[in-house]
């Protein structure tokens, strides 16, 4: 709208006075009566007065403006200014004609009194009007406003901090100056805010490449899912995804271990219909290393899409044989290397070398190995560090142990100055080979006088500048040189297992290891242990865990494994259970070696706690996904219920048709039905529900029970009711074995009455009891004829004890003990 100007307001002269002297008023008379001032009347509105038509005009009430923004006017001013504009007839030469060292210095007062929200509100209606008063800020505006946002950022005000950006953004501010976008972005990863880094990124005209390292940073802290809610932002972008991002987040799913997603990732560009690069193809052939099936179909997927391989995509072939152990898989991928390279299609690297010589040096090819060294000197490439290390280990892993050596001052000889890791593979070679007191004489001449080689003048010359803290003496033949050997921590560990039981010489070599000014591991720690627990020593073995705990090394399970392990071995079981349960208590998960270790830790069972505690640590086994031996746990169970029998284990025959680990499907439902009567307390409905079971597992659970009331009673719990068996009445097939209800009856009954002398009901109870002589058990054919006798074709599904009969078997049971 057109803005009226009062008289109180800045006017210049009227148009038709401009050029001409003003008349100046005449002066009062003294005694005259004062006239009463008339009231200012409000000028015509500036469309009225027609400046458009007059440049000096514009340029006039240009500088009122100005002047109005100096002032810190800043509402004023944009009345003014959008009063000129509507009467200018929109002309930009008005907006062109403010002062911008006037609007700027408004503006950093403006920031100073009123803060950020007002000047934002003022940047707003100016743009409006079509003032673009963010572009025409100077230094010291700019300044204020940055530092403005700067103390947002350090209050982590984030929300609003972005906020404002973006607005700045939107009215032209060069908000790159303000802070370095990465280091804000830095911030919403640390926070863990994906969204808001998103939101963020997305102001600056590099949003991409912004967006790709805000993905790779969530990668470094392992957060794959913040990273890939950053790469759905990258996909929807305008113009698409980049070959750059698809590489970046599939390597960053390997970086956090999810090979998985890295497929799914694929899977989608191909489903999009687009073709990834070379690049791509070797990121997620990189990540997937460990599945050479997966990566074979890459590779001829890659063939199929017309994308040529290069020298990096048959390195990580090479890899991935190398990891399968395909060795012959790996030397003909080789072989099709070397010919592209006689035909100039590739350039092998020294990393396609030294892959293959550690595939070699796996395999125990040492000649093969040796062929490798050739063709890389042959081909022009030196070998580095890893490649003669592989070539070393080749040996080593051979047993041969002097050419391992030889190897060694070869390569000092060629310019590559060994260090602590090659040495350590030579003693290696000599512990897997039995050679402990060679790995102690070799150990200390090297830490005495190091490895000395002979130089002629000429390789004399070729080394000079390649070693560092070497010596050298002259000789008769040239130039003696002498590589020093600083062993380390491994180097000690590896000491430590050559001392095979002796626990004292471990000791003393943990104790040079100190004196050299090196540190004990958690690795030498459990050497020591597991070196008192084969020696009988488990004290030792103990205390060893306890000295870990008081010098600050943090407990792994495999420390806690080893000193289980040394318990088992001295028969304290008692002991590996309760540091068990200590591991347990510092939110350390048991691995497979821990597991088998208690669970084998018996050959039979005394009680029934004994019982219950293999039975609730292998339940802990199988839910954390680990796969046992059931036919071992399912032997002890048999032979802790058998000994509620007089015979003790003379029915062994009887389960060798039902004791086969190829029906490992079946024991579940065994385990689940022995944990549950084994758990049940005996002033409970003693109800066993042996349905599913076949009549070896019916016949094992049913005397766990039995077994179980025993040990009760012998504590002085009676019973107080019956005990029921459901048998049920359906026939069941499972794994090659089928058993009806009938004979799972037959079987509990002649065991029952035959073997116990237990009365017991068959069917709902009506019937009439079913029972065998009180004075003695019986087992010939009449007795179990005569029984067989009280079934009938359908079985009744209900078996019952009464408890007179159990408390009468019980006192029976109890008088031969004290007997």
């Amino acid at each position: 709208m057109a803005l009226a100007m009062t008289s109180s307001s800045p006017q210049p002269p009227p148009p038709s006075h401009r050029g001409r002297r003003r008349p100046q008023p005449a002066a009062p008379t003294p005694n005259a009566n004062p006239k009463p001032r008339p009231r200012a009347k409000a000028l015509p509105l500036l469309s009225d007065v027609g400046v458009g038509r007059d440049p000096a005009a514009i340029k006039y009430y240009a500088r009122v403006a100005s002047n109005l923004a100096g002032a810190g006017r800043l509402r004023d001013f944009l009345l003014a200014a959008e009063g000129l504009r509507a009467a200018a007839g929109d002309d930009p030469s008005f907006a062109a004609r403010i002062s911008a060292r006037l609007l700027s210095r408004g503006v950093a007062a403006a920031v100073r009194d009123r803060g950020l929200p007002h000047v934002l509100e003022f940047l707003r209606d100016a743009e409006r009007v079509r003032v673009p008063a963010a572009e025409m800020l100077d230094a010291d505006a700019s300044d204020a406003v940055a530092a403005a946002c700067r103390m947002l950022l350090e209050e982590r005000r984030m929300a609003e901090y972005v906020e404002v950006v973006e607005a700045l953004a939107r009215y032209g501010f060069y908000v790159q100056g303000i802070v370095k976008p990465m280091d804000v972005l830095k911030i919403f990863v640390k926070k863990r805010d994906p969204d808001m880094a998103i939101r963020y990124a997305r102001i600056f005209p590099n949003s991409q490449l912004l967006l790709c390292n805000t993905m790779e940073a969530f990668g470094k802290r392992k957060e794959l899912k913040n990273a890939l809610t950053v790469f759905g932002a990258l996909k929807g972008q305008l113009g698409g995804i980049n070959m750059f991002a698809c590489r970046s987040i599939i390597d960053i799913c390997g970086h956090c271990g999810s090979s998985v997603q890295a497929r799914i990732i694929f899977e989608g560009l191909l489903a999009d219909k687009i073709t990834p690069n070379t690049y791509v193809f070797n990121s997620l052939m990189n990540v997937n290393a460990h599945s050479l099936s997966y990566n074979l179909s890459v590779y001829k997927h890659m063939q199929n899409l017309g994308v040529a391989p290069d020298l990096t995509s048959y390195n990580i072939l090479l890899k991935t044989c190398c990891n399968a152990r395909e060795f012959n898989m790996a030397h003909e991928i080789y072989e099709e290397m070397k010919k592209k390279e006689r035909d100039g299609l590739l350039k092998l690297d020294v990393f396609t070398y030294s892959t293959m010589m550690k595939v070699f040096a796996d395999a125990k090819m040492w000649k093969m190995a040796s062929n490798i060294k050739e063709d890389m000197q042959g081909g022009g490439v030196r070998l580095n560090l890893v490649t003669w290390s592989s070539l070393i280990n080749a040996y080593a892993n051979s047993g041969l142990v002097d050419r391992a050596i030889e190897i060694l001052e070869e390569m000092i000889r060629d310019g590559c100055q060994p260090t602590a890791p090659c040495f350590n593979i030579i003693l290696t070679a000599c512990l897997k080979s039995c050679q402990y007191d060679r790995a102690f004489r070799l150990f200390y001449s090297w830490k005495k006088s190091g490895i000395k080689i002979s130089l002629s003048p000429e390789q004399k010359r070729c080394l000079d500048g390649a070693f560092t803290f070497c010596k050298e003496y002259p000789s008769n033949d040239g130039t003696i040189l002498v590589v020093p050997f600083r062993p380390t921590v491994t180097t000690y560990n590896i000491l430590m297992k050559a001392c095979g039981t002796n626990a004292e010489r471990a000791k003393s070599v943990m104790n040079e290891m100190r004196r050299s000014g090196l540190c004990p591991d958690l690795i030498s720690w459990s050497i020591l242990m597991d070196i008192y627990g084969t020696s009988q020593n488990r004290d030792g073995a103990v205390q060893a865990l306890r000295r870990m705990q008081r010098v600050g090394i943090k407990l792994n399970v495999s420390a806690y494994t080893v000193a289980i392990k040394a318990c088992v071995a001295n028969k304290d079981l008692k002991l590996a259970l309760h540091l068990f349960d200590e591991m347990k208590t510092h939110q350390l998960k048991p691995n497979l070696v821990t597991y088998k270790t208690l669970l084998t830790a018996r050959s039979n069972y005394g009680s029934l706690q004994e019982v219950q505690q293999c039975l609730a640590i292998y339940q802990e086994m199988r839910k954390a996904g680990y796969q046992a031996n059931d036919y071992y746990l399912k032997e002890l169970i048999v032979e802790w219920c058998e000994g509620v029998l007089s015979s003790g284990s003379a029915n062994r025959d009887f389960y060798n048709l039902d004791l086969q680990p190829k029906r490992k499907e079946s024991f579940n439902l065994f385990l689940e039905k022995v944990v549950t009567v084994l758990q049940k307390d005996v002033d409970q409905n003693q109800i066993v529900d042996v349905r599913g079971l076949s009549k070896v597992e019916a016949r094992i659970v049913v005397l766990s029970v039995l077994r179980k009331i025993k040990e009760q009673y012998l504590l002085g719990r009676a019973v107080l009711d019956d005990v029921v068996i459901i048998t049920g009445q359906e026939k069941t097939s499972r794994a090659e074995v089928e058993t009806s209800a009938v004979d799972v009856e037959h079987a509990i009954v002649t065991v029952l009455t035959d073997d116990l002398g237990l009365e017991v009901l068959i069917g709902p109870g009506s019937l009439p009891p079913v029972s065998a002589k009180l004075n003695a058990p019986t087992k010939s054919r009449s007795n179990l004829e005569q029984v067989s006798k009280n079934f009938t074709r359908r079985p009744q599904g209900v078996i019952k004890i009464t408890f007179n009969s159990l408390n009468h078997w019980l006192k029976k049971k109890a008088v031969r003990i004290v007997q």
